[in-house]
């Protein structure tokens, strides 16, 4: 099979996910095709791209290999088309496209830990339009290292109005969901189980009542006050840097009787708590959490959960920031930041996929921008 062919194999799979994205241009305006737009700048965000004039030279140093399988009529797009295609574009289209990529390219999400969490995207304020800063509510398969999905949080709302709507448009049949606090809801619990997931969720202040049950629930368990309820124990210890980090997990079968809310928690089963201990040198931190969750007790499961939880932070969101500089952008007219968020997360679940290359992300964009059969081999996984 020619370089050629295989090229154009690899976009035309790509091209498939997108062909349904409404073009937002009147037609007599549209001198370039929209799906070469859309292919350039995720080739451009697989190499190291960054922003609109980043897609442009990128199209021009790749011009002979992109017009083997692009039409590219009028040549290659101005990084004024780019920002006006991707301002005007509709994030409920490309989003819907984007979905229609992680269906195809999910595994099976059983017992996989899924996180919801949210990510403000700092520099997408525009002071002068009275705009505020975007923030996005992801789903990162942690396994997987996959984005399932994001949702813009409405203005002036938070992150508990846009968590339904994003549980109304991936799917999580199978896995474990795991929320912070500020979305511990007991909507948001009825709704993950609705789609046969299990959950579990940080229980802060916000359930303070609920809180101080749990708590004293799982403090008598841990004094070995109570006989009778079903529970184990796991300790993690890990070290590293000079640092000492101690994990000790109880996670406990739920008596409904000694919670006065439990019955209206969509098949609540147990609760968990877990004492964090940090030792660096002669300073010694503790911290201790609370947990609500649909499963059944298993507290090596429920410790690795837990923290499989912070995988969104430290593999997805931090990525973004650093190796993608999400937050140094300042994209902001129209729904260009939005648009351009799901781009980087496409682009990062991409280069997760790829396993050929035993190297973090931002090698692998290097090496995607130096050599056109690797970054093929990205866009054909």
């Amino acid at each position: 099979m020619s370089a050629k062919t295989v090229a154009a194999e690899a976009i035309a799979a790509l091209a498939e996910y997108f062909a349904a994205l409404p073009d937002p241009r009147i037609e007599r305006c549209r001198r370039h095709k929209l799906i070469d737009i859309v292919t350039i700048a995720i080739c451009s965000a697989l190499c190291g791209g960054e922003g609109f004039t980043d897609m442009e030279e990128f199209g021009h140093a790749r011009q002979e290999w992109l017009a083997t399988f692009l039409e590219l009529p009028q040549g290659i797009p101005s990084h004024d088309t780019f920002g006006r295609v991707f301002a005007r574009l509709s994030p409920v289209g490309f989003e819907a496209c984007f979905a229609r990529w992680v269906n195809v390219s999910v595994k099976k999400l059983s017992g996989e830990v899924v996180s919801l969490d949210g990510k403000r995207a700092r520099h997408s304020y525009d002071q002068a339009a009275g705009k505020e800063a975007i923030e996005l509510v992801s789903a990162w398969a942690r396994e997987q290292r996959l984005t399932l999905g994001q949702v813009k949080v409405a203005p002036d709302s938070n992150e508990i109005t846009a968590v339904p709507e994003l549980l109304k448009v991936i799917e999580i049949e199978g896995a474990v969901v795991t929320v912070d606090a500020l979305n511990t809801q007991k909507e948001i619990a009825a709704q993950i189980r609705a789609k046969r997931a299990d959950y579990v969720m940080a229980l802060k202040g916000n359930h303070g009542g609920l809180k101080k049950e749990v708590a004293a629930l799982c403090q008598a368990i841990k004094e070995d006050r109570t006989y009778g309820y079903h529970s184990e124990t796991h300790r993690t210890i890990d070290k590293e840097h000079g640092r000492i980090e101690t994990r000790l997990c109880w996670h406990v079968e739920l008596p409904f009787e000694r919670l006065s809310e439990g019955h209206r928690w969509t098949d609540l089963r147990s609760v968990a708590m877990l004492e964090a201990t940090r030792e660096v040198g002669d300073k010694v931190s503790r911290e201790v959490r609370y947990y609500l969750s649909s499963l059944e007790v298993n507290a090596a499961k429920m410790n690795e959960i837990i923290r499989g939880h912070w995988s969104i932070e430290n593999s997805c969101h931090w990525v973004l920031d650093v190796v993608f500089r999400e937050d140094d952008s300042r994209v902001r007219v129209g729904h260009a930041a939005q648009n351009l968020a799901l781009v980087r997360k496409l682009a990062l679940s991409m280069l997760n996929r790829e396993k050929s290359c035993k190297r973090g992300v931002k090698i692998k964009r290097f090496k995607a921008a130096l050599d056109l059969q690797y970054l093929l081999k990205i866009l054909r996984n």
